[in-house]
């Protein structure tokens, strides 16, 4: 079957869509900058019009597209594929033109280790690199499962061709229930990649500032990583916040504390919403809340990453912009949900 030709109306330019792909991947892997955050229909950033041509949509009930965007004729670029050449009408910005090309590899799982009660990291050897920026995610082709789901890297890129993955389980969660229960050591999947624009910006000279909640820990383990192998922290400090629902889920400090710098130049701070079932001795309240009186100093003079639930970025998103006026080119994230 042969490609579909896009042409975006907006800017002029072109880009060819294998019969496997969906319109956004299509154009990513082809160096264009179509806006998008999750890549999986919830975030909405990936809204196009369609002027002329015929496409098929994969999920109609994205939470990414509203009843408004429907009637005024609007898509998900990441849940379209094209039947036919098109005519698009989509929005491009330099700061999508992803620095690494995705592709798709095969990728063998080799190991398995649990983080805590229901985070669980997985780690897989492709056959071909694993060229990503640290805190990139990767789309999965899971068995049996129609869709492909987004998982975040843990590791920084290497020479071993290995990616390694820190997955919550999620309750009813089709995908994670593949890979806790029904995925050996051993087995191939498909794997995409690297996508997201929440990566680690080594050329920043500010201190940084790692927040996550969840499994929203592996990219922000990922840029820690990847700050310290750079020598970031030979001149600038990391400050890493991990937001848990109760002291069972607090993870992250033996994966920081192997780090050249720990505890001089990088700091850990666990926060817990909910103390009650166990005795808690330290910081409690929601993530968010706790950078400030940490921090002390004016929270503009800091670069900001963080991945986690929905709730818990657009809270800090809010609390950073609007509350302390941090500018948006400081702030670093990947919507999920």
């Amino acid at each position: 079957m042969q490609p579909f030709v896009i042409t975006n109306a907006k800017d002029q330019t072109c880009f060819e869509q294998q019969p496997a792909d969906t319109l956004l991947r299509a154009a990513l892997r082809a160096g264009i900058g179509l806006s998008y955050e999750c890549n999986s229909g919830g975030c909405g950033a990936c809204k196009f019009e369609l002027v002329e041509g015929e496409i098929e949509t994969l999920w109609p009930q994205a939470p990414g597209l509203g009843e408004r965007d429907k009637r005024r004729g609007r898509h998900l670029a990441c849940q379209c594929r094209a039947k036919s050449a098109l005519t698009i009408k989509a929005t491009t910005a330099s700061e999508y033109v992803p620095r690494i090309p995705p592709h798709r590899q095969t990728a063998v799982l080799t190991g398995m280790t649990d983080i805590t009660h229901d985070i669980r990291e997985f780690r897989f050897v492709t056959d071909g690199s694993a060229d990503f920026l640290p805190g990139q995610y990767a789309m999965f082709d899971l068995p049996g499962i129609d869709s492909p789901r987004a998982y975040s890297m843990s590791n920084t890129p290497n020479a071993n061709r290995e990616w390694h993955f820190q997955i919550r389980r999620v309750a009813q969660g089709k995908g994670t229930a593949v890979l806790f229960e029904a995925l050996p050591l051993g087995a191939s999947i498909g794997l995409d990649g690297p996508y997201g624009v929440g990566f680690l910006r080594t050329q920043s000279p500010r201190d940084l500032v790692c927040v996550a909640g969840g499994s929203g820990l592996a990219p922000m383990i990922s840029i820690a990583r990847g700050a310290a192998e750079a020598g970031m922290l030979k001149d600038r400090r990391l400050h890493f916040f991990y937001g848990a629902r109760t002291p069972q889920d607090v993870c992250g400090q033996t994966l920081l504390a192997n780090l050249d710098g720990y505890d001089t130049q990088l700091f850990y701070y666990p926060v817990v919403s909910d103390p009650s079932a166990e005795e808690w001795q330290g910081k409690t309240g929601f993530v968010h809340q706790a950078i400030a009186p940490v921090l002390v100093e004016t929270l503009a003079n800091f670069e900001f990453y963080f991945a986690g639930p929905p709730p818990m970025t657009q809270a800090l998103q809010e609390m950073l912009m609007l509350e302390h006026r941090v500018p948006f080119e400081q702030i670093h994230f990947d919507r999920f949900f």
